[in-house]
C-alpha cells in the first residue's frame, strides 16, 4: 500500500467520492474523451464519457452500488490497483453483494483513461 499520495491517487479519491454521491459530471470531467470503462454488472465495455454516463444512469436505476477504496497500489507502467469494499443493493435496499474487489486504473495526461475490474488474490496486494 502506498503511504504517500500521488496525483493519480488523489484523482481516484475524488472520483470515488463523486461516484458515491452520484455526481457523474464530476467523475466524467476527470476522464479522457476515449475512456474505456467496464460494464461490471452487464458485461462488456463502454467507451467515451457519454456511454459511461448512460451505463451509470441505467445501473443506478437497477442497483445502488457504493464503492469505498481501502488501499491503493502503484503498479508498473503507472497503473494503480485500488482495493475496494463494494456493497451493492437492490432498489428495495436488500444487499446483493458485499465484497472486496480490485479496480485497476490507467491514466493519460493526468486523467483516467480506463478501468478494469480484477479479482484480488489471497497472495496479491493486501494479503
Amino acid at each position: 500500500m502506498l503511504d504517500r499520495p500521488t496525483p493519480e491517487i488523489e484523482l481516484l479519491r475524488t472520483a470515488y467520492t463523486a461516484f458515491n454521491a452520484r455526481d457523474f459530471d464530476a467523475v466524467l470531467a476527470i476522464m479522457t474523451p476515449d475512456v474505456h470503462w467496464p460494464r461490471a454488472f452487464k458485461g462488456g465495455f463502454v467507451r467515451g464519457p457519454e456511454e459511461v454516463r448512460a451505463y451509470w444512469t441505467e445501473q443506478s436505476n437497477e442497483i445502488d452500488a457504493h464503492t469505498e477504496p481501502v488501499a491503493f497500489h502503484l503498479e508498473e507502467g503507472g497503473q494503480v490497483l485500488v482495493e475496494v469494499h463494494q456493497v451493492v443493493r437492490d432498489p428495495a435496499g436488500a444487499v446483493l453483494a458485499d465484497e472486496q474487489v480490485g479496480h485497476r486504473f490507467t491514466f493519460e495526461h493526468g486523467l483516467i483513461k480506463g478501468m478494469e475490474v480484477c479479482p484480488l488474490s489471497s497472495s496479491g496486494p493486501g494479503a
